[in-house]
């Protein structure tokens, strides 16, 4: 799709990680010529935009790359020539995760933003939004490809794929891009040498083989993997990632992504957030702490740089990992990177029109996926369990449904009661009812 320009569209563009994506296009500007970059967002969000757009500005400045930086509250006008639209919000901001953490919690179950009832419920105030706007971008710019990396990425993704004829829509995450880190290191490899084999959803992901240069080298990694200390875990910056048995390795000779944790150290995690949830150190209590310094920082008018500090936000490396598949696309590179996308038969005993986490060639035509076959055995009845979760979530958010709500919870591992699902779900309905309209009956 070479062009002498592209227009770039950031819908959420007042989010602190909005630097962090403006570092990723100048530093790709020789590839990848944002000649527009436009960052979109609400008109409560307005101190956040201008602070954010100023200090985007004076990074362009400094860099002296011809890449002009415009704010928007006007998403519609905003669309009109876009070449790409990434999505970066958070309905209901940082109050909305709290809630979403600290209610579950209450009731002795695992509050986390993307999975479990959290990633429920925003999924059900994100979904809506993002119908939406997929709404505008087929109506004003049909020919964009949509960069998500609003979470849950893959439940996004999903509800996109399933209710509107979109179909240049690609989900992102950066925790294949921290499992290729730590591959890399355990093999005394560069990252560029290292690709995976992955199957299974976003944030329920699995490598099932892992190349150097090409060649496998799966079997020593297991064993190195089956022997980890804690301090060599794949760790996120959102929560502390437990090492497993090495008779548990060994026996699903697959390693699983860092988000696992929640699932095969239920216990141990949830008594962790049951210790943060009374000294109000829920992790959107810290983000919260986390974000007033970093726009404290974005403010001083000599900062011209993104600033280390974002780091310590959990999805550090999102907007870089963006920025890399947009240039991909727009350079038809082929090179191999992990997104959401729609299945295609790519893993052969999920559904077709379903989205799933895996590696993919990246070309000018969007994300190829890369086949793997029949799910690896012992992963494959969590999967599939995990699949059919994201799907009720999803038919949830749209059509306001309460009882399938219910029955997704209860279906979902996090959750051990169905009185409890029952009471969690109605308290979050409750908590988030300004921006649950389609959950007004209930």
């Amino acid at each position: 799709m070479k062009k002498d320009g592209v227009k770039i569209v950031t819908i959420g563009g007042g989010s602190s990680y909005t630097p962090e994506l403006v570092e990723g296009f100048i530093n790709r500007y020789e590839t990848l010529p944002v000649k527009e970059l436009c960052l979109v967002d609400i008109p409560e969000g307005k101190e956040k935009l201008e602070t954010v757009g100023a200090l985007a500005k004076r990074m362009v400045e400094k860099a002296g790359v011809d890449m002009k930086i415009t704010l928007s509250y006007d998403r519609r006008s905003a669309l009109q020539g876009a070449d790409f639209v990434t999505t970066q919000m958070r309905i209901g901001r940082l109050p909305a995760r709290i809630k979403d953490e600290r209610i579950p919690i209450s009731h002795g179950m695992i509050g986390q933003e993307t999975n479990g009832a959290g990633g429920m419920f925003k999924a059900f105030r994100t979904i809506p939004v993002i119908l939406e706007i997929v709404k505008d971008i087929e109506e004003i710019c049909p020919d964009a490809w949509l960069i998500n990396f609003t979470n849950p990425a893959g439940m996004v993704t999903e509800a996109i794929l399933r209710y509107t004829n979109f179909k240049k829509t690609i989900g992102l995450c950066n925790v294949p891009v921290n499992m290729v880190s730590g591959f890399a290191k355990m093999l005394n490899a560069k990252e560029e040498e290292v690709t995976m084999e992955i199957q299974g959803v976003n944030h329920f992901i699995f490598a099932t083989d892992v190349f150097v240069n090409g060649e496998s080298r799966f079997e020593e990694l297991l064993d190195k993997y089956a022997n980890l200390s804690e301090e060599d875990t794949i760790q996120m910056k959102n929560f502390v990632s437990l090492p497993y048995s090495p008779s548990f390795i060994k026996g699903l000779k697959a390693i699983p992504c860092p988000y696992h944790n929640y699932y095969f150290y239920t216990k141990e995690q949830l008594e962790e957030e049951q210790e943060q949830f009374k000294s109000g150190t829920v992790r959107g209590e810290v983000v919260s702490k986390t974000e007033e310094e970093l726009f404290e920082l974005y403010s001083h008018q000599e900062l011209a740089e993104k600033p280390q500090q974002l780091a310590m936000r959990g999805g550090a490396k999102y907007s870089d990992a963006a920025c890399n598949l947009i240039q991909s696309i727009y350079n038809n590179t082929g090179d191999i990177q992990y997104v959401d996308v729609r299945n295609n038969g790519c893993i052969k005993d999920l559904p077709v029109d379903s989205a799933v986490e895996v590696a993919c060639r990246i070309t000018a035509n969007g994300p190829q996926p890369i086949a793997t076959g029949e799910l690896k055995l012992p992963i494959s009845g969590y999967v599939h369990m995990m699949k059919a979760f994201e799907r009720m979530v999803c038919e949830a958010a749209v059509t306001g449904n309460r009882d399938l709500a219910v029955t997704a919870l209860n279906m979902n591992p996090l959750c051990q009661s169905d009185h409890d699902a029952n009471i969690v779900i109605d308290e979050l309905i409750e908590a988030h009812k300004d921006y649950l309209p389609q959950f007004k009956q209930s």
